[in-house]
């Protein structure tokens, strides 16, 4: 869905894609999933609540720096 938009998405335009119902549990539930891969560098969250796929040749987010577990 994201690789077809010509403009950012917001957590309601994709439960209406997914033919979810267009209520505020849902369209919660797609805002935090929509948070993650947003995290992770494959979405950007351009202002609060609008999302876009980052596109190619852009850098991504840099991902979190891992602590080495001691016990």
């Amino acid at each position: 869905m994201f690789t077809t938009a010509d403009h950012p998405l917001r957590a309601r335009q994709v439960c209406e894609a997914m033919d979810l119902a267009v209520a505020p549990n849902s369209i919660n539930d797609v805002h935090v999933e929509l948070k993650r891969p947003a995290g992770r560098g494959i979405l950007a969250e351009t202002v609060p609540g609008l999302f876009t796929r980052l596109g190619r040749g852009r850098p991504m987010a840099p991902r979190p720096a891992r602590l080495s577990g001691t016990g």
